[in-house]
């Protein structure tokens, strides 16, 4: 049998691996895609142990040399995987071999499977980490586009999803654009712990050659190195913070979702999405459905589940590493992807919103969003709150009764429950009244969400 054939883990077992448990066994159908960190781990500590000695420059040399033709070998397609060498790391040192011959057995020298493939996971979100940064950054960026472009545009302010007080759409995508802040702040804690490395643990407790894992370390870009052998080779908390952090962002975007789908109903008609972000019906012609709001928003659970997967997977394991552990990519990786793909898309999508701005104005002036303001108008006049409350309460029955909002009354309609209510009521009443007066820090007025976006754009250049 070749050695690429050839399982490299197997001289201990004097029988051949049954040829369903080897297929069960088998990692190489989904963790392949990290060939690219196990080919530059490999390089970091082969250079790493030809510096102290362990090979000489030559065998370095020629290690280096076979890892990068395997690396041009997958990206052109042309390597053959083998669920017989079980995983990614097997079928490129079996390569390595055939290619190069006995130089290649002594690259494993001082290194397990164990901290090898930990090491690799961890470049593997490192490196994906980049990209979910740039896209949550795109996806920033076009709320803070929507908030000034739309930070006068007037809609209802909703607590229980009833109309409550009158604020901008600028001033909704500010809140939108907040969470993402802290989106953005996880991601970057979330990073200071995957970037460390633990590479040189071994199988569990080290290795008796002279390995310089600072060398390695450096080679590597990682920031730290595992301080315990041990926890090295186990620990995947960097895995689960990772899906802790994208199970938060992703109830975001599901929180984004429920209200885009309800915004771009026919019943409140806010705003469009963009054609190339809906699908029609089958049998109704004349729907417009919101697809990927509605996808995202499902796909938060398909998150939520991953997260779950990876507690679960480590909340009954001893130390140290178990072949449990093979289960950890799957979740990882799909988080990765969903999450990838949907701030892509949203960012997309919110790119190409389009607000109908007469809409929402009309809907605010339908539900007496100004109520509170009428009732802190009174309050400033003199009048204890309850009181006002009262007033206020008395003037929206009437409202009701006469198909009226406060603002389209007469003066002579407001005095007649309460005499301190003069012509300058309106100034309060209006919309525009009523968004202007909250002309302070964190507030929804023009002046305010204006200033918002500038210290947001001042603080992320």
């Amino acid at each position: 049998m070749s050695t690429a054939n050839k399982k490299l883990s197997s001289a201990r077992l004097t029988q051949p691996t049954d040829k369903f448990v080897e297929e069960f066994t088998a990692s190489v159908m989904f963790d392949q895609r990290m060939f690219r960190q196990d080919i530059r781990g490999s390089i970091a500590h082969a250079t790493m142990l030809s510096e102290v000695g362990v090979l000489t420059g030559e065998e370095r040399d020629q290690i280096i040399k076979g890892l990068q033709q395997i690396e041009q070998e997958i990206e052109n397609g042309d390597f053959e995987w083998s669920i017989a060498q079980e995983d990614v790391h097997m079928n490129i040192e079996a390569r390595l071999i055939s290619l190069i011959g006995e130089v290649g057995k002594k690259l494993h020298t001082g290194r397990s499977r164990n901290d090898q493939v930990a090491t690799d996971v961890r470049l593997y979100l490192r490196d994906m980490i980049a990209p979910i940064r740039s896209e949550l950054n795109r996806l920033q960026d076009a709320l803070l586009e929507v908030a000034e472009r739309e930070a006068d545009t007037i809609m209802p302010g909703f607590t229980h999803l009833q109309t409550a007080q009158p604020v901008t759409f600028g001033h909704h995508m500010l809140a939108w654009y907040e969470m993402l802040v802290r989106d953005a702040e996880r991601l970057d804690d979330c990073e200071k712990r995957v970037n460390t490395m633990p590479l040189g643990a071994a199988a569990l407790a080290g290795t008796t050659f002279p390995i310089d894992r600072a060398m390695t370390a450096n080679l590597l870009g990682f920031d730290r190195i595992c301080q315990n052998s041990l926890d090295a080779v186990s620990d995947r908390d960097f895995a689960i913070e990772f899906n802790s952090f994208a199970s938060i962002l992703m109830m975001h975007l599901s929180r984004f979702s429920e209200e885009l789908i309800i915004w771009s109903s026919a019943q409140f008609d806010y705003v469009d999405l963009g054609d190339a972000f809906c699908t029609g019906s089958s049998i109704m012609p004349q729907k417009k459905n919101p697809d990927v709001p509605e996808l995202i928003r499902g796909k938060t659970s398909r998150v939520y589940g991953n997260m779950f997967n990876l507690l679960t997977l480590m909340k009954n394991q001893p130390l140290a590493y178990n072949k449990d552990n093979q289960e950890d990519k799957e979740p990882l990786f799909d988080t990765i992807d969903t999450l990838l793909g949907s701030l892509r898309v949203y960012a997309d999508m919110m790119s190409a919103i389009s607000v109908k701005a007469d809409n929402m104005r009309e809907s605010a002036l339908r539900g007496y969003a100004t109520a509170t303001d009428l009732a802190d108008y009174l309050v400033r006049k003199g009048t204890p709150f309850r009181d006002a409350h009262e007033v206020v309460g008395l003037s929206v029955a009437y409202g009701l009764k006469h198909k009226k909002d406060l603002s389209a009354m007469s003066l002579e309609e407001l005095q007649q429950f309460s005499s301190q209510i003069e012509a300058d009521v309106f100034d309060v009443l209006t919309l525009e009244g009523s968004v202007a007066a909250r002309n302070h820090l964190g507030g929804t007025a023009p002046e305010q969400v204006r200033a918002a976006i500038k210290r947001a754009r001042s603080s992320r250049s």
